[in-house]
């Protein structure tokens, strides 16, 4: 009697765990990788998606990108249907490239278009790491340098966010062909009086943060992004030297003069805006 006692299940033990997990559907919480405190999901899209505990900048896609800034219904996209071939034949690289539009909704890893922040017209390019991480593909730059040539065309300012794991492997060097063409493309629109304003988030390395990213007449980052080229544990074994613990990050590059301002998201369209308005205001200002 002893023995069936302790071997006896507990009736609650057997509540099936589909049932269980109804109590608190998946989504409405989100836990906070940084200071681990569990907050609402909706309360956190409310703030830009920045912690409300601890300030951390929670990744933001384009299409959320686009609407904490634009103003609503002033958004036109560019070249929605470019889609990327498989020139080296890469095994499996396009079945990898449908399924991450299938969970994205969108068909590259950057969203270009032109729109307006507070009235103010801009062409834009934002990046999004939930494709393929981001990855620099030759659509990816055939579509950030349409973005710049149109904002050039248009003479208005051409504003980019920086999200990237770099160069995409997939399609070998066509994929760093992309660096030259993107930085002619910016130099050329430099060069004809245009501005150009450059906003890294995390991360924002490899061929990325070695070309375009780092062009900007402002060369802004959200806080605590990850800035860099090599990956941290390479440069370590190649200087055989140990580096400082907040290497690569955007207050690092900040103290070494690569940045100009590390500016929170909820403050980033006020500052966004003051800079359009000086730079559009005036007749001698830059466009």
């Amino acid at each position: 009697m002893l023995k069936d006692l302790f071997t006896k299940k507990k009736k609650y033990a057997s509540i099936p765990s589909e049932q269980a997990n109804q109590d608190v559907p998946e989504g409405i919480m989100t836990k906070c990788p940084s200071c681990k405190k569990i907050m609402y999901t909706k309360e956190l899209m409310k703030n830009l998606k920045v912690c409300l505990h601890c300030g951390h900048h929670h990744p933001m896609n384009a299409k959320e990108r686009l609407q904490s800034l634009l103003d609503k219904g002033s958004f036109t996209a560019y070249d929605e249907d470019m889609v990327s071939e498989n020139p080296l034949n890469f095994p499996n690289y396009l079945e990898k490239l449908e399924g991450d539009r299938k969970k994205t909704g969108i068909n590259e890893a950057v969203v270009t278009g032109e729109g307006t922040i507070n009235s103010l017209p801009l062409v834009v390019a934002v990046m999004d790491s939930t494709f393929r991480m981001g990855s620099m593909g030759s659509v990816v730059g055939e579509k950030i340098t349409r973005a710049i040539e149109k904002a050039k065309e248009k003479r208005v300012p051409f504003l980019i966010f920086t999200a990237s794991g770099g160069a995409r492997m997939q399609e070998g060097v066509l994929s760093l062909m992309q660096m030259a063409k993107t930085s002619s493309a910016l130099k050329l629109h430099s060069e004809s009086g245009g501005l150009i304003i450059s906003v890294m988030t995390h991360p924002t390395t490899g061929g990325v943060s070695a070309s375009f990213a780092s062009l900007g007449d402002y060369n802004f980052a959200e806080p605590k992004a990850l800035i860099g080229f090599a990956g941290r544990r390479i440069i370590e074994q190649t200087i055989r030297e140990d580096l400082p613990e907040d290497f690569q990050t955007a207050e690092f590059l900040l103290k070494c003069g690569q940045l100009d301002a590390v500016i929170p998201r909820l403050e980033l369209k006020e500052t966004l805006t003051n800079v359009l308005d000086i730079h559009q205001g005036g007749g001698e200002t830059r466009w």
